[in-house]
């Protein structure tokens, strides 16, 4: 049982895997087909190797820079400021910007060890001034790291003068306020906008 051993401790390393979770999916391979079974291996070994980071946002690439970075239609005095690559993801995933991103990988957690020095934010800085930026948009997530970050970032951008806001956080759209939390609700209010 070595090898089901072995397999079963790499997949409970994954985020939001458990013990009986990183089982469940170490005997679903070893059910699997074997052409099944080496696809996904396969998968892996090729992100691995063909997935770098964008020296100029820090996304995820195939390329030397990403394609949003090298897309001439992009605003590039506009920068969107997200913990990670799935959040650009998302948000690109609207078709509601048009700007650039630069992924933190991460967000500032003592905890955690996670400081200053280990987010792209002197990156950013360095980005901010060689591009011109005009306006940088914070949309790190509503959580206590989240939001020291997004005061951090606020603090570093200030002194260059330019624009800085944050993402509206609040009420889902097609959700009902009576089942809203206390936290997402006295947000939705703070961050009222005028109509």
């Amino acid at each position: 049982m070595g090898p089901i051993n072995r397999l079963i401790g790499a997949l409970k390393k994954l985020p939001g895997i458990g013990e009986k979770s990183a089982a469940r999916l170490a005997y679903h391979i070893m059910r699997a087909p074997r052409d099944e079974a080496m696809r996904l291996a396969s998968s892996i070994i090729e992100v691995k190797e063909k997935i770098s980071l964008c020296p100029e946002c820090f996304n995820l690439t195939e390329e030397k820079n990403c394609p949003t970075c090298t897309d001439p239609q992009r605003d590039k005095t506009t920068v969107c400021i997200v913990e990670d690559p799935q959040d650009a993801q998302a948000i690109e995933a609207t078709g509601s910007f048009r700007g650039v991103y630069h992924v933190l990988h991460g967000a500032l957690s003592p905890l955690d060890g996670i400081g200053p020095d280990d987010l792209k934010a002197n990156e950013l800085l360095t980005r901010i001034k060689r591009q011109s930026v005009k306006e940088v948009i914070i949309a790190t997530n509503p959580t206590t790291a989240g939001e020291a970050t997004a005061i951090y970032i606020t603090r570093l951008a200030r002194p260059l003068g330019i624009k800085i806001s944050r993402i509206a956080f609040g009420i889902p759209f097609g959700g009902d306020i009576e089942y809203a939390d206390r936290s997402t609700l006295a947000r939705s209010i703070e961050t009222r906008t005028v109509i």
